[in-house]
Formats: structure tokens, C-alpha cells, sequence
């Protein structure tokens, strides 16, 4: 897996979004350069044949080794820096066996049913964790995968907000959550595990049960004895917090299950956090991290924030809120997660500028997209499913436009005795909040319905508010 990103930031002009598609192809071009005549570089979301029995890697290496100790991939295809193998054996050190990445195998005419993985080798006896397959690793009608590599091998799309402060890059992580799933299901690209077709479309699921490091206390399989608490989730899944000081978030939509560490959240508060942010960091910091370099214990260097990052970068949500880092004049960004990468630059730079569009019209028309956070996880679930960008509903909300009530414009400017209103800030929202949100199709979220105005007009109503040249537009 190769990740490519462009060589600086993209300006704030609409010209620079023109650039996108090729600077896509000339990362690939310069990735080709660096290949044998032979290969190339293809943007699938997942090898097909990852896994599969026999030669799938060039050279061959044999899986089984002492990192993975996986049936089906050998170490070697990890990357090599010392990180990667680490994380491996600590994830399924802490959990106490292997990852278990089971996906439903597709259901055809002549599929055999109840359908057994055939690759599974129930007689293998190199390392302790192969006794998982002959403890219930492996069920029926599943495709069975056995380590991190079968996730984190994984390529997708993701974009990176650059915020002009904390407040707006609060509110476009909360804005832009409920639309992951609507972008995970429009995208999904997933069709193929170890050579086989799967029932589901997309790779969200496999990457969070791949670096699932919780123990059978934490996933409630045991008492609680030894772990603080019991986790809903993989430290890679779908967000649990909004977090914007918005008025228009309501208690509602948010988790009252959410698990927290009240210590943190306190310390943080004591520090000078206000109660929601420091509910979401003290929501990611009950995870433990799963690597750290021995160099970083021998000295506490307050003016480095890498033992914060180390945390930060091992909580794989579908949205990263990420502070600016230690000594770097970079700003408060916001990462967009979900999309699946196509297999063309034009595909992909077709999503990238159009979600870069959502945004600023989310910030230009204060567009309101909350649904509550227990929703936008079912919407995750939902994109999994086959076909859901056609066949599936997903939770949405009914009108994002701003309710707001006029004010005399000299109220808000030193009575200047102008009469010309102005807006003031939306007003908290009341009413059950069941009404505020429907079941949608994605065709109706993307095009618009007599329900919901459509994310491509509403992108198309701020483009055409805004000076736009022709030939750019």
C-alpha cells in the first residue's frame, strides 16, 4: 500500500480544485518511476487476492511467521519499519489471541450452504493463536482473515480541512460526521476478500476488526475483573462525540452510554477545556497505546506533543479532530475519513473537490446536519450493506437550512440607526427530536427530494452565490 498526498497544501481559491485530478496523475506517474516495467500503480481499495492460497506476492515469502502469525500472509508484507510489526504483536498481545476479520461470503446460485472457508487450516500448529480457528475464530458462511494486514493493507480517500481557528474546525467535524456513512456507501469499492466475494461493499468493518485490540473483558465476552470498562467499539469505528459549542446541538443527539475516563476529562477541564472537547479527548484516551518508543520514557518533554499523538493517530475515527502540532505554525484541521479510493484519478478527484464544496457550503450557508451520533453509527452499518448506495435508507436530517430571526442592525453595530436587519444567532432548536430527521436514499441526500433540498444543489446554490469565473465553473 502506498500512500500519496500532495506536495503542499491546496490554496483557497476555486482555480486551485482544477489542479486536484492531475496532480492525482502525476503522483501516479511518479509512482510508476519507481516501479519495474512491469508493474503499476492501481488504485484499488483492497488486493483482491490478499491472502489467497498459493502466490499472491512477488517474491513469494511463506506466511506463519512469528509478527502476523497469520495462516494466510507472511511478515514480510508488513512494512518493515520497526512500528509496524510492533503494532501486529501488540494488538493481538493485548487481546489475548488474533484479530478476527470475519466478512459474510456472498450467497450465489451454486455456493454451497452452510459455505466453510476452505483456506482455513484447522490442523496448523506453529504458534499458540492457531488454537483460534479450533476455538470458533473461523464460522460458517464467512470469510476468515487473521491480522492487521487485511485492514491496514487497505487504501482509501481521504481529505484534510485546514480550519481558519478551533470554533470552525469544531463545527466541520460535527457537520461533516453524519455525511460519512452517505460518502461510504456512494464510494464503496469492496467487493473481494482473499479471492472470494464478499456480501458486504465496503472495507470500514475489516480495518476495524483488524486493529481491534480490546480484551474479552472490555468486549463484555467475561466479567469485568482486570479492564475499567466495557467498549462498544474497535479504536478503529465510526465517531461517538460531536463537539462543536454549537447551539444548535442538542443533549439529544448525543451518546448518553459514551465511555469517558472522568479523570482526564476533569484534568482537562482543570486546564482550562471546555466540558465537550474534554469529553472527546477523555472518550479517545481510554484506549492504551498499543506502541511507544522506549527513547520517549526516558525524558517528559512538555514541548513535544508526541506521546498525545501517539493516542490521537491509534483512535481511527471516520473524523479526526487534529490540534496543531508542537512548534508548527500549521492550525486546527479536520480529517474526513470514510471515502473508498476508485480505481481513476478522475473518480477520485470527482470526490475529493466535491466534499472540499460541501464544506465551504456548510460554512457559507451555517447548514445544520446534526442527527443524533447513536444514528450516524447505524449509517455506518448500513453503507456495509450490498448495494445499500441503491437499495439502502440511511438516517438524515430533514432541513439543514438556518432557522435565524432578524435583528435591528444597530443593535449589533453601536445603534447606528440603520434599519437594514441582520442575523443573529440561530436559536436553540425545541421540538422532538425524532421529527427533525427521516430515512433517505442516497440519491435523495445527493440530488435533492421534496424532503430534502440535495447536497449537489445545495453545492450549486453556493457556487452560483459566490464569484465564480465561467470557465472555472
Amino acid at each position: 500500500m502506498l500512500e500519496a498526498t500532495p506536495g503542499k497544501p491546496w490554496g483557497i481559491g476555486f482555480k486551485d480544485l482544477l489542479d486536484v485530478e492531475q496532480n492525482m496523475k502525476w503522483r501516479r506517474k511518479l509512482a510508476k518511476e519507481h516501479m519495474k516495467p512491469e508493474e503499476y500503480p492501481i488504485t484499488l481499495t483492497t488486493y483482491p487476492r490478499l491472502g489467497s492460497p498459493g502466490v499472491f506476492t512477488d517474491p513469494y515469502f511463506p506466511p506463519s511467521g512469528e509478527k502476523l502469525r497469520s495462516q494466510f500472509v507472511p511478515d514480510e508484507i508488513a512494512n518493515p519499519h520497526i512500528r509496524f510489526p510492533t503494532l501486529a504483536a501488540n494488538i493481538r498481545s493485548r487481546r489475548g489471541r488474533k484479530v478476527q476479520v470475519n466478512v459474510p461470503i456472498y450467497k450465489d446460485v451454486n455456493t454451497p450452504w452452510p459455505w466453510k472457508d476452505p483456506t482455513v487450516n484447522y490442523d496448523l500448529h506453529n504458534w499458540p493463536e492457531d488454537d483460534d480457528v479450533r476455538n470458533g475464530a473461523a464460522p460458517d458462511n464467512f470469510i476468515h482473515m487473521d491480522a492487521m494486514a487485511f485492514g491496514m493493507g487497505s487504501c482509501c480517500l481521504q481529505i484534510t480541512f485546514q480550519a481558519k481557528n478551533i470554533t470552525e474546525g469544531r463545527r466541520m467535524y460535527d457537520q461533516l460526521s453524519p455525511l460519512a456513512p452517505i460518502l461510504l456507501a456512494l464510494t464503496a469499492a469492496t467487493p473481494v476478500y482473499k479471492g472470494f466475494l464478499a456480501d458486504t461493499d465496503v472495507r470500514w468493518n475489516q480495518i476495524s476488526r483488524a486493529v481491534d485490540d480490546r480484551t474479552a473483558e472490555e468486549l463484555g465476552e467475561k466479567p469485568l475483573e482486570h479492564d475499567r470498562w466495557r467498549i462498544p467499539k474497535s479504536r478503529y469505528a465510526s465517531n461517538s462525540t460531536y463537539i462543536s459549542n454549537d447551539s444548535r446541538l442538542r443533549k439529544e443527539y448525543l451518546d448518553p452510554s459514551l465511555v469517558i475516563d472522568p479523570d482526564i476529562k476533569q484534568q482537562l477541564m482543570d486546564g482550562g477545556m471546555d466540558s465537550r472537547l474534554a469529553t472527546h479527548f477523555a472518550h479517545l484516551f481510554i484506549r492504551d497505546p498499543i506502541v511507544i518508543f522506549a527513547e520517549d520514557l526516558t525524558t517528559l518533554d512538555l514541548t513535544k506533543t508526541d506521546h498525545f499523538e501517539n493516542l490521537q493517530s491509534t483512535n481511527w475515527q471516520h473524523m479526526r479532530f487534529k490540534p496543531p502540532p508542537a512548534g508548527v505554525d500549521i492550525g486546527w484541521r479536520v480529517e474526513f475519513r470514510p471515502m473508498e479510493i476508485q480505481i481513476t484519478d478522475f473518480e477520485n478527484a470527482a470526490f475529493a473537490v466535491f466534499i472540499v464544496l460541501v464544506t465551504r457550503a456548510i460554512l457559507s450557508y451555517d447548514l445544520n446536519f446534526y442527527i443524533p451520533i447513536q444514528k450516524v453509527s447505524e449509517n455506518m452499518e448500513t453503507a456495509h450493506k450490498r448495494d445499500a448506495v441503491l437499495e439502502e435508507k440511511f438516517w438524515f436530517r430533514r432541513n439543514p437550512l438556518p432557522t435565524r430571526l432578524p435583528r435591528p442592525y444597530g443593535a449589533a453595530a453601536g445603534g447606528s440607526g440603520a434599519s437594514t436587519p441582520v442575523m443573529s444567532r440561530p436559536p436553540t432548536p425545541t421540538g422532538p427530536v425524532e421529527e427533525e430527521y427521516a430515512e433517505m436514499s442516497v440519491d435523495e441526500i445527493v440530488n435533492g427530494s421534496s424532503e430534502f433540498p440535495g447536497l449537489i444543489p445545495l453545492v450549486e446554490s453556493y457556487l452560483g452565490s459566490v464569484n465564480v469565473d465561467v470557465e472555472t465553473r
